[in-house]
C-alpha cells in the first residue's frame, strides 16, 4: 500500500528548467517513480532526456523562454506531447546579484517576470486544463531559503521567492475544491549553476557550510523524494504548504 501511494505510473509531469540542476534531479526522480516527463527549458535537454529514458520513461523536450512565452500555448503544447498532464513543477528561475542601492529596474523586471509572473500564469493555464478535463492535478513551486530569509544582494530574487509562498497558499485556497494540490519545496543551499558564484567565494562557502547541520551542500538528487511525495497520492490531503529540503539550515 505504501509503495503504491508514491507510484506515478501513467502520469505525465511538466518540469520547467529541466535541462540542468534541480530540474534535472526532479525530472529523474519523477521518472524513476513512473512518470513520463515533458521538459521545458531554453537550453539543451539531451542529458535530462537520456536519464529519463534510461529509467524506462518517455521524454519530450520543449524549447521556450517562459518569461515571454504565452502560458496557455505552452501548456497546450505540453499536454499534446503525451495526451495528458497531471503534474506541474515550476522550477525555472534566474538570479541577478547587486546591492539593493544599485539594483537596476531591468534586472528587477527580468527576475520577477521569470521567477514569479510566469509561474502564476503557467499555473493558471495548467489549472484551467485540469478543471476543463475534470481531472485532479499537482502543482509544485520551487521556493528557496530566501522565501524565509532576506539574503544579501538579491532583492528581486528574494521578493519573487517570498511571493511564491503566497501564490502556493492562495492557489491552494481556490483550487483545492477542484482536486488540485498546490504546494512548494524550498531547497537549501544546493550545488547548481545559480550558486556557483557563492561556492567560488571561499569565505562565504565556509560560512554557509558551517551552518548546515547535515554538513554538506545539497545535490539536485536530494529534491527527488520531496518532488515525488508532493506529486503523488501520498500528498492528496496536503495543500498550501512548503517543504524545506535544506539539510537543517532553517533549524539553526
Amino acid at each position: 500500500m505504501a509503495v503504491k501511494l508514491f507510484d506515478l505510473s501513467g502520469r505525465v509531469a511538466i518540469v520547467t528548467g529541466a535541462s540542468t540542476g534541480l530540474g534535472r534531479g526532479m525530472a529523474q526522480g519523477l521518472a524513476e517513480a513512473g512518470a513520463d516527463i515533458v521538459g521545458i527549458a531554453r537550453s539543451d535537454q539531451s542529458a535530462t532526456a537520456a536519464g529519463v529514458e534510461a529509467a524506462g520513461r518517455r521524454y519530450c523536450a520543449i524549447a521556450a523562454d517562459l518569461a515571454s512565452a504565452d502560458a496557455g500555448d505552452t501548456i497546450r503544447e505540453a499536454v499534446a506531447a503525451f495526451g495528458r498532464a497531471d503534474i506541474l513543477i515550476n522550477n525555472a528561475g534566474m538570479i541577478r546579484r547587486a546591492d539593493s542601492l544599485d539594483f537596476t529596474e531591468s534586472d528587477w523586471d527580468a527576475v520577477i517576470d521569470l521567477n514569479l509572473k510566469s509561474i502564476f500564469f503557467l499555473s493558471q493555464a495548467f489549472a484551467r486544463h485540469c478543471v476543463a478535463a475534470g481531472q485532479p492535478g499537482k502543482i509544485i513551486h520551487i521556493a528557496s531559503m530566501l522565501s524565509y530569509q532576506g539574503g544579501i544582494r538579491v532583492p528581486a530574487y528574494t521578493a519573487a521567492k517570498s511571493g511564491l509562498l503566497g501564490l502556493a497558499r492562495i492557489m491552494a485556497n481556490e483550487w483545492a475544491k477542484h482536486h488540485i494540490n498546490v504546494n512548494a519545496i524550498a531547497p537549501g543551499y544546493m550545488v547548481t549553476d545559480n550558486t556557483a558564484a557563492i561556492r567560488a567565494d571561499a569565505t562565504r562557502n565556509a560560512e554557509i557550510s558551517a551552518r548546515i547541520p547535515a554538513g554538506r551542500w545539497g545535490e539536485p538528487a536530494d529534491l527527488a523524494g520531496a518532488a515525488v511525495f508532493l506529486a503523488s497520492a501520498a500528498s492528496d490531503y496536503v495543500h498550501g504548504t512548503c517543504l524545506p529540503v535544506d539539510g537543517g539550515w532553517l533549524a539553526r
